[in-house]
């Protein structure tokens, strides 16, 4: 049956991703976005969404986004750590006032429910791996800290009121529609830029520093199942590959997707980044019954075509949110 979906960030990337999902098992969607870092270009196309612009810190204009949504997937953020360390402030006021406007707003008009995302980066540094919920977490950068109170509002908003909340952990998620020219680009999407146009990649540290790449469509199939699991509100949630592959392995599958030498730069390791990153996905599994169907490599590959228009793969038309689209 036809549900009322909102997407806050709809216009970013994992954001974009999650409303084709959602149009295309046949909700009606609203979108959140105020274009700072979100593109419109990402939604172009999609005549059948209803587009509120506005900021996640004015209260009113979340308001306004919430009334009459039955689900809120809450994927509206300042991203980006290296960000974060420059402006502790912004990011601080964007990713938790801004969460907690959007809880408040769900409260008050009688959401269902609000999935919300979280980030691997809550975990920090040390401690065991792969990474469990049950840890304790230890972030570092800013945007780390923000977005662990953000979660924290998550369940106590739960706890205190009844709001249906669940908290999904994202692992280093790539994948169409993810920006590879701005300054705070993720890596994979930089590395594929920079091997497609013959420049060295540039690696902080020596890439020996381990992430749980995630490709987006599983992100987006965690989220959908999320916002229908019965044990799922309260909880949060590890949402990643279950896998670990080093910076310098990803650079090195990329040359031999796209059949080219992989040339490197290196510079200091940039403030706040964690060392090791690797997801134990067993809570997912049992409470969403979430499986990463799309594995690194596959998922790359997609991203390459995505990105530099290879018409190398051929893409299941059963999962219409794995298609590559054009950047």
């Amino acid at each position: 049956m036809s549900r009322r979906s909102l997407v806050t960030g709809g216009a970013g990337f994992i954001g974009s991703n999650l409303v084709r999902a959602l149009l295309e098992r046949g909700d009606r969607v609203r979108v959140l976005d105020n274009f700072s870092s979100g593109n419109r270009g990402n939604l172009e196309g999609l005549t059948d969404v209803e587009i509120v612009e506005g900021d996640l810190r004015s209260y009113e204009r979340v308001h306004t986004a919430v009334r009459g949504a039955e689900v809120v997937f809450h994927q509206g953020a300042l991203g980006s750590v290296p960000r974060s360390v420059q402006d502790p402030l912004t990011s601080t006021a964007v990713n938790v006032e801004g969460t907690l406007n959007v809880l408040l707003a769900s409260r008050d008009e009688g959401v269902g429910r609000v999935v919300a995302a979280s980030s691997s980066s809550v975990y920090g540094d040390g401690g065991v791996f792969p990474r469990v919920e049950t840890q304790l977490a230890n972030p570092i950068s800013p945007y780390a800290v923000a977005k662990l109170a953000a979660e924290r509002y998550c369940v106590s908003f739960f706890r205190v009121y009844g709001l249906e909340t669940v908290a999904l952990r994202y692992f280093n998620v790539f994948g169409p529609y993810q920006d590879p020219t701005s300054q705070y680009a993720a890596v994979v999407p930089r590395f594929i830029r920079a091997v497609a146009d013959g420049v060295p990649v540039m690696v902080h540290g020596d890439g020996e520093q381990s992430r749980d790449f995630t490709y987006v469509s599983n992100v987006v199939a965690a989220n959908l199942l999320a916002a229908d699991a019965p044990q799922a509100p309260g909880r949060i949630l590890n949402i990643a590959a279950g896998g670990s592959e080093t910076v310098n392995s990803l650079a090195e599958t990329i040359g031999t997707i796209l059949e080219k030498p992989v040339a490197r730069t290196h510079e200091a390791v940039r403030a706040g980044d964690v060392r090791e990153s690797w997801a134990d996905i067993t809570a997912a599994r049992e409470t969403l019954g979430f499986e990463p169907k799309i594995g690194f490599e596959e998922g790359l590959r997609l991203t390459v075509a995505a990105l530099v228009g290879s018409s190398a793969v051929v893409v299941p038309r059963d999962r219409p949110w794995d298609i590559p689209h054009p950047s």
